[in-house]
């Protein structure tokens, strides 16, 4: 099953500083996740000014469970980077799964 995760940052003063000190973190679980074909695709949600302010991806999990098993081990959710997270159920075309 296909999903689409949304992360917002906070909008506090803050919350650049946390991204960062997570970022490594977060990227190389990212990496483990693509390689076991879990992670399919991301993007950095950027405001008018190109400053990061969220995240995108579309990840396949078995179930609903995998994927908020998976979020509890996220680093930008353990360290409080993404304030807000949306998940939505979605299909991804096979011609964009080559």
């Amino acid at each position: 099953m296909q999903f689409i995760v949304t992360g917002y940052d906070g909008t506090d003063s803050g919350a650049m500083e946390r991204r960062l000190a997570v970022r490594e973190e977060h990227l190389k679980l990212a990496d483990s996740m693509r390689e076991e074909g879990k992670l399919l695709f991301a993007i950095a949600l950027l405001d008018d000014n190109e400053k990061m302010i969220g995240s995108k991806l579309i990840m396949e999990f078995p179930t609903r469970d995998e994927l908020d098993k998976w979020l509890e081990k996220e680093p930008y959710v353990k360290g409080n980077v993404w304030q807000q997270v949306e998940v939505n159920p979605c299909k991804v075309p096979p011609m964009f799964l080559k």
